[in-house]
């Protein structure tokens, strides 16, 4: 680990990793833990500062969570967040009252006074545009803490006790909805904890290329790849690390986009040389969905049958002592969920607690502490194609999940063609990089039309695309009519079975989790 680094300790906000992507995107490494990590473990982190994140609770609530009380004595910078604000001022002298005026969404705060905190970003006077997601609220201070921002819903907006660096506000910094908290972070981080900002990905890159030779030694490694980005990834760095050592297992499931079973093969086989086992699997898993519409059952059922055919291809092979994924750092916090929401299931198809006994394998993560962009900026460090790098995200699922009802393999034949026109004019009118996902969704209705002399009953395609900084948060590209009208065109033209497209302007609220 960096010895510049900060620890983030979870209190159930679900845009808790947002704090740490904006940590990370200042150059600083940092961590998130459970709020009741042990003391011990916090005093070994020697984190230069401490970030108390937001939370559902009450801290007025009996066994409500707190910070553990190393935080307060260890002489190191505190910034609480929402809950981490009213937990702070709660458990050193202050108080919370709920029942007050409740602020949900955007606010305005007036800054009534300086701090370190807002050095440079924000000045006496001024109005600020923030996001506030409380119902308690800070009614008195704890001692030698002093107001620095207020709003309609909240004296105590801002807060700040320099003598001994801690901080808090009651709106959310690290979302996009408040403009200047990315920039407040890094006075955070930087400046308040004296962070140097010199973590980088050239460093990460070597630091793990290391770390892998030192964990495999002369064992072999199989890495099953998904398609995906996250695991090609992983690939390509342990390939850099240990070489002919490492066999990749494709388990061409069928369910991908057009194209991308061979450029996967393509990209490994010919450009990077490194060994590959391509399993054309799409038979099975057509076979397991047959008369399956539940989504989470068709989860269930395409992970099972991706391990079973990785399991089978892996045997043949013989030797192998590690499996290689490309686990990511969110899959290891939703795991883990100290609150029981949403994120514990969701993401139950990794394997992050660990392997089945039977597979006898060790795990080799390499980017178990990454987000989603910093796998991308790794992906280029390494060579990567931008091509493949750059793409838009799909899910491990594939084209399953964007066919609600059955699966069939006419169905997916229609959506592979649909999501093939539709990206095509995307990328033709220069705006693939705008969005940060577009795809099409064969609903499960069908329609009756007339094209030309005769009736049609054939299915209705939905189409999505949204913006987003971070994944965690979306909204609606706005695309001109003509652009729709030609997208539609070209689709009920060219692909059989289709007779009405609609594009969804549905977004996607701070909170909330998933797509698909």
């Amino acid at each position: 680990m960096p010895a510049d680094r900060i620890l983030i300790l979870d209190f159930g906000s679900q845009v808790t990793q947002l704090i740490a992507r904006r940590v990370r995107e200042n150059g600083v490494y940092c961590e998130i833990q459970p709020y009741f990590v042990g003391e011990a473990r916090i005093r070994a982190f020697d984190p230069r500062g401490i970030i108390l994140s937001g939370g559902p609770a009450s801290v007025l609530d009996p066994g409500a969570p707190r910070a553990p009380d190393v935080v307060f004595e260890l002489g190191v910078p505190v910034l609480g967040i929402c809950y981490g604000q009213q937990a702070m001022c709660h458990q050193l002298g202050g108080s919370v009252e709920g029942g007050h005026h409740r602020e949900f969404g955007r606010a305005e705060i007036e800054v009534t006074g300086g701090c370190a905190l807002f050095d440079g970003v924000w000045t006496v006077g001024e109005h600020q545009a923030v996001w506030m997601s409380h119902g308690d609220r800070v009614t008195r201070l704890p001692e030698g803490f002093h107001t620095v921002a207020t709003s309609d819903g909240a004296p105590f907006a801002a807060i700040a006790d320099e003598a001994r660096r801690f901080y808090a506000t009651q709106f959310h910094l690290e979302v996009v909805h408040t403009p200047a908290g990315a920039a407040l972070l890094a006075n955070f981080t930087r400046y308040v904890a004296g962070c140097s900002g010199a973590w980088t990905m050239a460093a990460f890159r070597d630091h793990e290329i290391a770390k892998i030779r030192t964990q495999v030694g002369t064992g072999r490694v199989v890495c099953g790849l998904s398609g995906g980005v996250d695991s090609a990834v992983a690939a390509v760095l342990i390939h850099q690390a240990i070489g002919e050592q490492l066999t990749c297992i494709f388990v061409d499931t069928g369910l991908m986009r057009a194209g991308e079973a061979a450029e996967v093969v393509g990209l490994f086989r010919d450009h990077y040389n490194i060994p590959l086992i391509h399993r054309d699997a799409a038979d099975l898993f057509l076979g397991r969905l047959a008369g399956v519409s539940d989504p989470e059952q068709k989860r269930k059922i395409i992970g099972a049958a991706f391990i079973e055919v990785f399991e089978d291809e892996a045997r043949k092979i013989g030797g192998a002592a590690f499996l290689a994924q490309g686990t990511l750092y969110p899959d290891v916090i939703e795991s883990v969920s100290v609150t029981g929401g949403p994120s514990v299931t969701i993401k139950s198809h990794h394997n992050v607690g660990g392997l089945p006994a039977r597979m006898n394998l060790k795990l080799v993560e390499p980017l178990r502490e990454l987000f989603k962009d910093e796998v991308r900026l790794l992906g280029r460090e390494l060579g990567l194609p931008e091509a493949f790098v750059g793409r838009h995200p799909f899910p491990g699922p594939g084209l399953a999940i964007r066919i609600p009802g059955e699966i069939t393999a006419q169905k997916l034949e229609i959506l592979r063609q649909a999501d093939r026109v539709y990206l095509e004019e995307i990328r033709a009118a220069g705006l693939y990089h705008a969005i940060w996902q577009a795809f099409a969704v064969l609903l499960p209705v069908r329609s009756v039309g007339v094209m030309g002399d005769g009736r049609t009953y054939d299915h209705v395609l939905a189409l999505r695309a949204v913006t987003s900084t971070d994944g965690m948060t979306a909204e609606s590209y706005p695309f001109e009519h003509a652009f729709l009208a030609r997208v539609a065109t070209r689709l009920i033209n060219q692909v059989p079975g289709i007779n009405r497209v609609t594009y969804d302007l549905t977004s996607k609220p701070p909170g909330t989790i998933e797509w698909e």
